[in-house]
């Protein structure tokens, strides 16, 4: 008897510690992953509770997914242009320094799946982008039209030059056609921005002749002092290079976007510095947001996809993200970035702005080709239904007819029964 008790005894100790040997196993000592109670997970459970903190990313097709700081409407997130390139539309890019504007200008013309492809030739820096059937160009770029609004031209440049020049270009004899002028850029993140400039200056660019036209004049040498007083900078310090108060480094994709006509042009004593930052920026903002289309350097693939919604037209090989750049192997110290953030104070606030445009601009359009794929498929159901629908009436109406006929061929042999 006490045998057959202790037999009896020993079957749930021994439950017992096979399941505390087996939950030390599978939740071992400072493990997260087995909380129990207040909607924790559970062990092996399809929705970890990590899954539940994940911040949702940005480029999900499903739109509206994270908040938004900038409120942006659905307007300005549509952005689909019914691009004639044998008509009179034309593609403005502005191309600003070191934001990877010379690799996406040669995808414009060497890239791009065209009826008529731009004329590329051997040794020349210019390709012939021309429309089908006219001897015009459908594009304005450093490597279709050339400089022809002056060396990186800006946006107060560009709005006052292009027409006039694109006129030009037209034959004499041709009546004066009215154009659509789609403006693009592409910007970077202003810190890899800025150093890739300093880099570029220091191996001896300069681009002096750059014009800086504004309200139909250069900047006067007291309005826009040099930096250097040799031929180049050749050479140049990161601390000389953020040093020169008037290096056009400094918040260059704000100034190169904004209408520069409303702070009076370069000339710094037309109003206080608080207000010509403030109007400054704004101005980008609100070029940069009724801009047809901009990419982002650090998102090549995003920047592909969006183009080719926008426009419908189609690039032959993907683009590809090239993070090797002299920037990122140029190490600065964390007082030397803030530094660099702060003579950019304003090319870092509109560089947030436009991710955030971009990330749920590209957003939107996975969730219009979402809803596209699924009214596709919507229809084709549709036809089947309905083809099939017409297929069981053809066939009830071949019963009908047969039935028809069968009638007549037994009444026919009744009647000769009868007969007989």
């Amino acid at each position: 008897m006490d045998d057959k008790s202790n037999k009896l005894l020993l079957v749930p100790v021994l439950t017992v510690l096979f399941v505390m040997i087996g939950y030390q196993y599978v939740c071992p000592a400072g493990s997260t992953s087995c909380r129990f109670g207040n909607g924790e997970s559970f062990p092996f459970s399809k929705y970890p509770a990590d899954a539940k903190r994940k911040s949702p990313d940005p480029d999900e097709d499903a739109p509206f997914r994270f908040p938004s700081k900038f409120n942006f409407t659905r307007e300005d997130l549509e952005r689909h242009v019914d691009f004639d390139i044998k008509g009179n539309d034309v593609i403005v890019f502005l191309h600003i320094q070191k934001t990877g504007g010379t690799t996406f200008g040669r995808h414009l013309v060497r890239n791009i799946h065209l009826e008529r492809p731009c004329d590329c030739r051997s040794g020349q820096k210019k390709c012939t982008c021309h429309r089908p059937g006219k001897a015009e160009s459908w594009l304005f770029s450093r490597f279709s039209t050339g400089w022809s609004c002056g060396l990186h031209a800006d946006w107060t440049e560009l709005m006052n030059c292009v027409p006039a020049v694109m006129n030009k270009k037209q034959k004499k004899d041709a009546p004066l056609n009215r154009r659509n002028f789609y403006y693009i850029s592409l910007l970077r993140d202003p810190v890899s921005r800025y150093l890739s400039e300093w880099k570029h200056v220091q191996r001896g660019a300069t681009w002096k002749t750059a014009l800086h036209m504004c309200d139909g004049r250069p900047p006067t040498p007291d309005e826009l002092p040099a930096c250097y007083s040799s031929e180049d900078w050749t050479g140049v310090s990161l601390e000389e290079f953020m040093a020169c108060p008037s290096n056009l480094a400094n918040n260059r994709q704000t100034r190169m976007l904004a209408d520069l006509s409303l702070v009076g042009c370069y000339n710094l004593s037309s109003m206080s510095e608080e207000r010509r930052a403030e109007l400054l920026l704004s101005s980008a903002k609100l070029n940069l947001l009724r801009m047809a289309f901009f990419g982002l350097t650090e998102f090549q693939r995003k920047t592909q996809f969006l183009f080719e919604r926008t426009f419908g037209l189609h690039f032959i090989t993907a683009f590809t993200q090239i993070n090797g750049t002299r920037a990122a192997g140029v190490t600065v110290g964390t007082a030397t970035r803030r530094r660099i953030e702060e003579l950019n104070a304003l090319d870092m606030q509109l560089y947030e702005y436009a991710r955030e445009l971009f990330s749920r601009r590209v957003q939107y359009c996975h969730h219009q080709e979402r809803q596209e794929e699924r009214e596709r498929k919507r229809q084709q159901r549709r036809r089947m239904k309905e083809q099939k629908a017409s297929q069981m009436d053809d066939k009830r109406k071949d019963l009908e007819q047969e039935n028809m006929e069968l009638t007549g061929v037994t009444e026919d042999y009744s009647s000769q029964v009868v007969r007989w």
